[in-house]
């Protein structure tokens, strides 16, 4: 069996001692005869797999104690329209900060369901190349709350701060305050993070945590009782919070998967500290490629580049589809970028080895020295 580098945006790489510890117990999960996706969720064996994955999230992120740890179902995307049920029960609209594809689509969610809502601030007018800086976000009146996109995984823009206050808020003209969302799904667990700084924080699984079809939603204890009494049931964060994120039968196996990766950042790796560390490397080696080069380039503001996803392009776009069937041949899969932007996109998750990086900044230099 071989096994090559995975660029993919996702579903991403998974690290490979999860794997391996998943193949070792596919049949026989810890001598109980039978596999995880075949247990009950209500059994004691899987209550414990749950148990220990949530404290181990809490662990590596520092999550506070008036917070809710949620392991829901329906991506990310389906987050844009549980959010505002969860949110506008007690009036007000939605705002946002618009910097990308995933952004325009929850404020697209939020107008469909509820017919407005507010842009605070976009990076529009510049082409999606730079975020907003702090000074132009400006709540509308009526805000209840303020969502945001930490990295836009197509675009590959990154904020470089974090929105609002240290009480996990930002204040309208009228001074009241609203609490701050964040869509983690491309960049959480890259690096430390300060849960309190937030209302709500969610990230879909398959990019930094684990296999598609697993949601994580961090919300604050106070944030449940927001709610519209018109939602469905499977969308509050209230009755989620109340059944230990079993009102039905969740996504088992990739919750199990989840715990696996919590534990491999927090023992393999050394905990998110590191993680950052080693992170940072593999989006410097890559940048530095680039920027060295007429061949290929790479459109971010500097300071928003992301470290998770990066985009590029080639100076001859003749020479794209070249660059993709020889790149797969050397073992580099899934660099294509996405088909509204063009160009390539190498995606940079925890799971994708330093080595990885080495090997596709020397294919990189490979390639223009024949084709420059």
């Amino acid at each position: 069996m071989t096994r090559h580098f995975n660029f993919c945006a996702g579903p991403a790489a998974m690290p490979a001692p999860v794997l391996e510890r998943a193949r070792q117990e596919m049949l026989d999960y810890q001598g109980r005869g039978l596999s995880v996706m075949e247990m009950s969720h209500r059994s004691s064996d899987y209550m414990a797999i749950a148990e220990q994955a949530e404290h181990d999230l809490r662990d590596l992120l520092s999550i506070p104690d008036n917070y809710r740890v949620l392991f829901t179902q329906g991506g990310a995307t389906q987050q844009f329209a549980a959010l505002p049920y969860n949110l506008l029960g007690q009036g007000g609209t939605a705002n946002f900060v618009h910097t990308g594809i995933w952004g325009s689509k929850a404020v697209k969610e939020a107008r469909h369901l509820f017919g407005e809502a507010g842009v605070a601030a976009s990076s529009e007018p510049n082409g999606h190349t730079a975020v907003p800086r702090p000074e132009e976000i400006r709540l509308s009146p009526d805000a209840a709350y303020l969502h945001y996109t930490a990295n836009e995984t197509i675009g590959g823009l990154e904020f470089d701060y974090l929105p609002g206050n240290a009480r996990g808020g930002m204040a309208r003209p009228d001074g009241v305050e609203v609490p701050v969302v964040c869509d983690m799904s491309s960049s959480i667990l890259s690096e430390p993070l300060d849960v309190s700084r937030f209302g709500i924080l969610y990230a879909g699984a398959q990019k930094n945590i684990g296999p598609a079809g697993l949601v994580v939603v961090i919300v604050r204890d106070d944030l449940l009782e927001r709610a519209r009494a018109d939602m469905p049931s499977l969308f509050s964060y209230r009755a989620l919070a109340e059944a230990a994120s079993m009102i039905n039968t969740p996504a088992t196996y990739s919750w199990y998967l989840a715990g696996l990766v919590f534990q491999w950042v927090r023992q393999d790796v050394g905990g998110l500290d590191a993680m950052q560390a080693i992170n940072a490397r593999k989006a410097s080696k890559l940048y530095a490629a680039i920027d060295a080069s007429d061949f290929y380039s790479n459109p971010i503001a500097g300071i928003n580049r992301s470290r998770m996803n990066v985009p590029f392009v080639l100076a001859d776009a003749r020479l794209d589809e070249d660059f993709l069937v020889e790149s797969e041949q050397a073992g580099l899969l899934n660099l294509k970028g996405h088909r509204s932007v063009g160009g390539m996109r190498a995606s940079l998750y925890n799971a994708v080895p330093e080595a990885a990086v080495d090997a596709l900044v020397d294919f990189m230099a490979d390639f223009e020295r024949r084709n420059g």
